[in-house]
């Protein structure tokens, strides 16, 4: 007859051995839920942002949206200021950060990414009657408003600037065109979108980082849930095959980026 200790021992090693396997077995428990869970910022037009009517909208939203409805499950949107989007990951708040997150080597080690869907350039924007600043190695020394953990404020830091915390895009035009900082490094492509929006608007582009490896973005999820990543990616690959992905951007930013 086995003893109690040997019985509890067994009972404890076959836990550790299958505990993986739930662990990672986080799509199956999302086609189960029949919901993805999406976690995302919703104050960074044109990638997630609410419309005049209070709807979450934009880029991202329909991307996210597009992904959940391919892997046969509806999208619900967690939203979150950006200096905690990403850990709340760590907590189960959701299955995935969808928010324009750039693919870093840093970020590689802690969390899994799928296939890049968007890529940017980082844009050091000023007021137009700015003539000081004309390139990103003119911030030292000078105020740049920007989230802090992202990777535009650590381009802004890394050259010199002291970083203005805000909590999205629009705040950080809002105070350089009131003069309350120097400039601010952010997404081109939101640039792009704002000067649609206003036209008129005192900012303009001095300068724009073109290096290859800094400017892609992709879903970020858990380690160890690589059923999840591939689904995800199979459905982006399908929504650029299909045409879905060019219409989406022809819709936020006026032309096909699935190329």
């Amino acid at each position: 007859m086995k003893s109690i200790r040997t019985i509890l021992l067994v009972a404890l090693l076959q836990a550790v051995a299958v505990s993986p396997a739930f662990a990672a077995d986080e799509f199956a428990q999302i086609k189960s839920s029949g919901v993805f869970k999406v976690g995302t910022e919703g104050t960074y037009p044109p990638f997630t942002y609410h419309d005049e009517s209070g709807k979450l909208t934009g880029f991202d939203v329909e991307i996210a949206t597009d992904i959940a409805k391919r892997i046969g499950v509806k999208p619900e949107f967690v939203e979150g200021k950006w200096d905690g989007l990403i850990a709340g990951l760590d907590v189960n708040r959701y299955d995935a950060v969808i928010n324009e997150v750039a693919v870093t080597d840093a970020r590689k080690v802690k969390y899994d990414f799928s296939t890049p869907y968007i890529a940017s350039h980082a844009a050091l924007i000023v007021r137009t009657d700015n003539t000081t600043i004309k390139t990103f190695d003119d911030l030292k020394g000078k105020k740049s408003a920007n989230t802090l953990t992202s990777n535009f404020g650590k381009i802004a830091k890394d050259h010199g600037a002291e970083v203005i915390a805000v909590q999205g895009f629009n705040e950080s035009i809002d105070l350089l065109t009131s003069g309350r900082v120097d400039a601010t490094v952010n997404d081109s492509l939101s640039f792009l979108d704002f000067k649609k929006h206003k036209p008129d608007a005192q900012v303009r582009i001095a300068a724009i980082d073109n290096s290859a490896d800094s400017d892609k973005s992709a879903v970020l999820v858990r380690k160890g849930n690589p059923q999840l990543v591939a689904a995800i990616d199979k459905a982006l690959a399908d929504l650029k095959a299909d045409g879905t992905y060019g219409k989406i951007s022809q819709k936020y930013f006026g032309k096909d980026l699935s190329q």
